[in-house]
């Protein structure tokens, strides 16, 4: 095992789940004695849980706009932020460039919040692993399904237009994403079913590396910092169709009244109509619905430990961290059995699992709502899963060994 290693890091995350993984990544190595050096194009969120106050430096990548650039600019993204995928990429180049010309060891690349696999995969020539945790989805059906289910398309030829520009935009974000996946040498995933997912979309192999959850953070609270569990439960994640955040709301609906919880929505970002559409939902099928967001993290751990139930419903979700985060709190998990949850929830024993069906689910919940024991023991073989595997402790360890093999490939 490598003593000391000098790591450079890429991305160019959004807040979320992502970015918390690599928080927590970079936090691990440098207690590690590592050396871990950030590198950003300005585009990066660095608000959110910033990695300075975790990595060694992090040096931002100014994004220099071109005219001719702008002139480049029928791509998806361009309808939500001013740089265009030529600049992206010169600047991509520069901090590769800027990388391969210093003493770094190896190189960990995340992926990039427009085109997933970045740019910075074209032009880094150090020995690189390259953590992704899917390929393009714009192209899955279910999300064509659910996008649909609001019904807030605008129309009339104007929409038309924007619509058709936006299929061929997301036609070269795929080219894009696939093309550039295809220079990186040493890929991880996060779960069986990404690495399924990246094999059948770009041809390539890649190890599966589990992640991990901070048990210092998200943990039981003592019981004078909690109350007893509440009459709620909550979902976390942003708040967009494929989250399936109406499911649960049909869902709950079919709960009998007297036991029937309020549905606490925790979001990191969201859609106006979307949130209108499900505030109308449950309006109508009598559900009480909250929606929170950009909750402070003290906030979110004291949600997961008054929650009587954590109900996960997003489709074919590469792995997901809330079921984690709600396991190492002691809270159970309700399901859909489908992507990665299926690798971090044990049916039966941590939480329950069930087809995409409203009623099945339906009974599931109301199963656990009316039955405190078997949350309670469920709750606790859940805090014992994660400590016991999915620490950052474990997780950090994981990503350690594939940065060591993937140096050791180039020696």
């Amino acid at each position: 095992m490598q003593d000391h290693m000098k790591i450079a890091v890429f991305h160019n995350l959004p807040s979320g789940g992502a970015k918390r993984a690599l928080y927590g990544y970079i936090n691990y190595l440098t207690k590690k004695g590592h050396t871990v050096d950030v590198f950003v194009p300005s585009t990066a969120n660095e608000e959110y849980l910033p990695l300075k106050n975790v990595a060694s430096t992090v040096t931002i990548f100014p994004i220099k706009k071109s005219f001719f650039g702008s002139k480049l600019s029928n791509f998806r993204y361009l309808l939500s932020v001013k740089s265009s995928p030529n600049d992206d990429e010169k600047t991509q180049r520069r901090i590769a460039e800027h990388i391969n010309n210093q003493d770094y060891d190896v190189v960990f690349s995340e992926q990039d919040m427009y085109t997933l696999s970045p740019f910075f995969l074209r032009y880094i020539k150090k020995p690189t692993v390259y953590y992704c945790p899917q390929p393009s989805r714009y192209h899955d059906a279910i999300l064509k399904v659910v996008e649909d289910r609001a019904e807030t398309k605008k129309k009339g030829l104007k929409s038309l237009v924007g619509r058709l520009k936006f299929k061929y935009a997301v036609m070269l974000e795929t080219k894009i994403d696939s093309y550039n996946a295809s220079f990186s040498k040493y890929i991880i995933s996060n779960s069986y079913f990404s690495r399924e997912s990246l094999l059948r979309n770009y041809g390539l192999d890649s190890f599966v590396s589990y992640l991990g959850v901070d048990t210092e953070l998200f943990k039981p609270l003592k019981t004078s910092e909690t109350k007893s569990k509440e009459n709620f439960v909550m979902s976390v994640g942003t708040c967009k169709p494929a989250k399936g955040y109406d499911f649960l709301i049909n869902s709950l609906a079919l709960v009998k009244p007297k036991i029937r919880p309020k549905l606490v929505i925790v979001s990191n970002s969201s859609e106006t109509k979307w949130i209108n559409y499900l505030k109308d939902l449950a309006c109508k099928r009598s559900v009480e619905l909250e929606i929170k967001d950009m909750i402070e993290d003290a906030e979110l751990v004291k949600l997961y430990n008054h929650a009587k139930l954590v109900l996960y419903a997003p489709h074919l979700e590469p792995f997901g961290l809330v079921p984690l985060e709600s396991m190492a709190c002691g809270t159970p998990v309700v399901g859909i059995k489908e992507g990665g949850v299926r690798e971090s929830v044990i049916h039966n024993k941590t939480g329950l699992l069930t087809e995409r069906d409203e009623s099945t689910f339906a009974q599931a919940t109301t199963e656990l709502l009316s039955n405190d024991a078997k949350r309670d023991e469920m709750g606790d073989n859940g805090i014992k899963l994660v400590r016991g595997f999915w620490t950052l402790e474990h997780a950090g360890k994981r990503l350690e060994k594939h940065l060591e093999n993937a140096l050791n490939r180039y020696n």
